[in-house]
């Protein structure tokens, strides 16, 4: 008899003294229709980011701000959420944990490189080299589901870039679930995507940060997660979602979003995800939980609380009847801190794409610029028509934001540079300053990505003028579906510094797209722009 099943029986009933069985209890599984507890963050839509979602019609050249917005560092200011070191604590008692070293030498996926696996070169344009690529495995690079965003790495977790095996230089990369609502859209009758019948897409799952390991090519999927506490006030956890709700039945109703996670940064043990609407979603790497530690997925484990996991059920999450589920998932990495603006909403919504000149920023996108004191960039992804601005963004220094994250809720910590970006040019009869999908600066020079729908977008430069970025009137091919920006410095394994960025779009979605990571040397950058 399987563990699953000796120990679901034994925790069906208990026998009283008399003699008498008692049905106990099983543990509520989480509901299919009202949706997960208040997580405490604001609603967003999940088309954030997205150049084909936006205002009616195409924006216009005339449509962007003639001035530079000003910056106003006060407008970024985020704060400590409530704590969940208490739920936190409880899983990490409940599940065994996996460290980010042994994570990497277990990589289970395939990645393939340059144009030997890769193939043509046909997406990144003519005017930068590309001499480092990495493809995903054949279901990953055309998966309509899971949509990359986000790109981090070890150079910027620490400055000397060794972390486990020496050669393994981890990579990591937020993506998001881009198949909407989930369990909860009566309309459709998927209200309990548990049900034989449906796709296991049936349910938002959110976030998953995927680990390269250089050294083997190869890679592993962790899926970010939200701890609380059940109706029997028992730890579980539940997929990352921007909205949760009930469907008034028998209505239309979307009840389920996931955030976009449009940027990301790993600095030291912690992992900061851009939440659009709220801030900063926060994830410690000590914290990776294994469900299946003897690393067969097709028998249960026990867990460190006695009950067994279950991956081959993909349509379920958390601790239900007394099992735990991941969506199919080994390793998940509990949310242990929130970093939320302050600043009260100045106008419009997420699912426009607006921007404006004051008021709460979007968290559209991060990276960390080491070249002098550390420091994390925010930035704002803006469509130019409505609204009235292209886009703001700011810095922090990463001890404001480590202290935030360690420190007592309401703990805040303050950019100390902001900015508007610059205005003035066209691309493609559009407002070239708008559409920023990364920014990172280095060596006190600017660099953005704009992307352009199914068609090659640009790499844009920028300098500091006064209180204001100026941009370069230049602007470099670059990928189609351009993403994030992430350096590696070389400062701790002696190659020439390199700007890396992904790609996002599956070949399904335009002839020529390609779903890739990739890099261009940073001198060949700086000479394109002319500096």
């Amino acid at each position: 008899m399987a563990v699953g099943t000796m120990l679901a029986g034994a925790l069906m009933s208990v026998v009283l003294p008399a003699g008498q069985p008692v049905a106990a209890p099983a543990d509520d599984p989480v509901p299919t229709h009202e949706g997960m507890p208040d997580d405490g963050f604001s609603d967003e839509h999940e088309g954030e980011q997205d150049d084909t979602v936006g205002p009616d019609g195409p924006p216009s050249a005339a449509a962007a701000p003639a001035d530079p917005v000003p910056g106003r560092p006060g407008d970024f200011r985020l704060a400590a959420g409530s704590s969940l070191t208490g739920r936190v604590g409880q899983l990490d008692a409940a599940l065994p944990k996996q460290g980010l070293t042994e994570l990497m030498e277990q990589a289970n996926r395939d990645s393939g490189r340059d144009s030997e696996d890769c193939g043509g070169t046909a997406i990144y344009g003519s005017d930068l080299p590309v001499p480092d690529r990495t493809c995903w495995k054949s279901d990953d690079a055309t998966s309509t589901e899971w949509i990359p965003q986000a790109i981090t790495g070890v150079s910027d977790a620490q400055e000397d870039e060794d972390w486990g095996s020496s050669n393994a230089e981890p990579i990591a990369v937020g993506s998001y679930d881009d198949q909407n609502p989930g369990r909860s859209d009566d309309s459709s009758g998927r209200d309990n995507c548990v049900q034989e019948s449906v796709s296991d897409a049936c349910n938002e799952k959110g976030v998953r940060v995927t680990f390269f390991n250089q050294a083997t090519k190869k890679y592993r999927h962790v899926l970010l997660v939200w701890p609380y506490l059940n109706s029997y006030d028992h730890i579980s956890f539940d997929a990352l979602h921007a909205r949760e709700g009930r469907c008034p039945a028998p209505t239309a109703c979307k009840a389920q979003n996931g955030i976009h996670a449009g940027g990301m940064v790993w600095y030291g043990n912690y992992l900061y995800v851009a939440d659009t609407a709220n801030g900063m979603r926060v994830f410690d790497l000590r914290k990776i939980m294994d469900l299946n530690p003897d690393n067969d997925s097709a028998t249960e484990d026990e867990m460190q609380d006695g009950l067994p996991s279950d991956l081959t059920d993909k349509k379920r999450i958390g601790r239900q009847s007394n099992v735990w589920y991941a969506y199919g998932y080994r390793y998940v990495m509990p949310q242990v801190a929130t970093l939320k603006f302050t600043t009260a909403v100045n106008g419009g919504d997420t699912s426009a794409n607006q921007c404006y000149r004051t008021g709460r920023p979007k968290a559209s996108y991060v990276s960390l610029d080491r070249t002098g004191t550390d420091h994390l960039v925010l930035g704002e992804y803006c469509n130019a028509k409505g609204g009235d601005s292209n886009g703001r963004v700011a810095t922090y220094p990463m001890t404001a934001l480590t202290a935030a994250v360690e420190g007592a809720s309401g703990t805040v910590a303050d950019a100390d540079k902001a900015y508007g970006l610059p205005t003035g040019g066209s691309f493609d009869g559009e407002p070239l300053w708008h559409k920023i999908q990364g920014a990172l600066r280095y060596e006190g020079k600017w660099y953005f990505h704009r992307s352009n729908a199914y068609n090659n977008g640009r790499l844009l430069q920028a300098t500091v003028e006064g209180e204001q970025l100026a941009g370069n009137p230049k602007a470099l091919e670059s990928s189609i579906g351009p993403e994030d920006l992430y350096l590696t410095h070389g400062r701790g394994d002696g190659f020439a510094p390199r700007l890396w960025s992904l790609s996002e779009h599956a070949p399904s979605e335009c002839g020529p797209c390609e779903r890739e990571l990739y890099s261009y040397p940073m001198s060949d950058v700086a000479a394109g722009f002319g500096s």
